[in-house]
């Protein structure tokens, strides 16, 4: 019930990917989610280095075998080194979202790997086929980290309608119950992020797992206000969804500068660091090994797509 495209193509047993969660997805994670029948992919940030790449993916690689990497391609624009960094660890998938991959495709097909872009509004489906990507992921507002705004539901129609490459949904899934869905309207699988954050192999402060596993689908936030106080340059379109807390409620909305915002920032409090969690994060109520997570969606998906098959 779960052999789709995605399956297939990467030679996985079930239809899930894990997100590049810059500052999240390390090798441990990255890894243990493709162990457990799924595709796991490092979340190459802006400010990784090619020796965090080369030391996450050899973690990876031994935990898991076949791996993923997710680079941002607004990034890349001003430096593509860790393109060239991913390229000669081989990995099984290359994702390349937020902004155009068109400069960048031609690299990785050159290496005999398929390339992934998330894709926000039906003009960045535009793009992202003109560029010559192999599959597209709806990634919804209700997803965590930087996204768009539109729901993953409508936007996972609307691009499902308007293409013949393969669709993946990302955005609120947390549960089979959700992959299932998604399924059943003509994805080709999901990609899971919040789902994970609880989990003990994701890297980051330990107040992050915490902070996932006590708030509800209502506790998050879509804002910008951390990449200013990080001076972190995301163009202005992608905002990002996080836990709200005592930095979010003093400043989200509010007319503060970057160097007010950096002042007040602080990475190692949990009420004035940031924790970027999905709509989702409401389905996450215990800290579980992330082999356990994908195969409980993946079974359960199953189990309801055969008693409606």
């Amino acid at each position: 019930m779960l052999e789709t495209w995605l399956t297939r193509e990467l030679r996985i047993e079930v239809p899930i990917l894990g997100a590049p969660m810059g500052g999240r997805a390390g090798g441990e994670l990255t890894g243990e989610v493709s162990k457990a029948g799924g595709l796991g992919l490092l979340g190459a940030a802006r400010y990784a280095t090619p020796q965090w790449v080369a030391e996450e993916a050899a973690v990876a690689r031994r935990i898991g075998g076949r791996f993923g990497v997710g680079l941002m391609t607004w990034a890349l624009d001003d430096d593509d080194t860790l393109l060239d960094a991913a390229l000669s660890e081989s990995p099984v998938l290359v994702s390349l979202s937020f902004g155009d991959p068109a400069a960048y495709v031609p690299r990785v097909h050159a290496a005999g790997i398929p390339v992934v872009s998330q894709v926000n509004t039906l003009d960045d489906l535009r793009v992202a086929e003109a560029a010559g990507v192999d599959l597209v992921i709806a990634q919804g507002g209700e997803a965590g980290g930087h996204t768009g705004q539109i729901g993953t539901l409508p936007l996972l129609q609307e691009l499902l309608d308007a293409t013949d490459l393969p669709v993946v949904a990302a955005g609120g899934i947390g549960t089979g119950r959700g992959l299932a869905a998604v399924i059943a309207a003509g994805a080709e699988g999901a990609l899971i992020g919040t789902a994970l954050l609880a989990s003990p192999e994701t890297i980051g402060p330990g107040y992050a797992r915490e902070r996932v596993v006590e708030a509800g689908s209502a506790d998050t936030v879509y804002t910008s206000v951390f990449d200013q106080a990080r001076s972190q340059p995301w163009p202005s379109r992608w905002g990002g969804r996080a836990i709200a807390n005592e930095f979010t409620e003093a400043w989200h909305g509010a007319d503060g500068s970057e160097e007010i915002l950096a002042e007040a920032y602080d990475p190692n409090d949990p009420d004035l660091g940031v924790v970027y969690a999905g709509e989702a994060v409401g389905l996450v109520h215990s800290a579980r090994p992330a082999g356990e997570v994908v195969r409980r969606i993946a079974d359960d998906a199953e189990r309801l797509l055969r008693r409606f098959a």
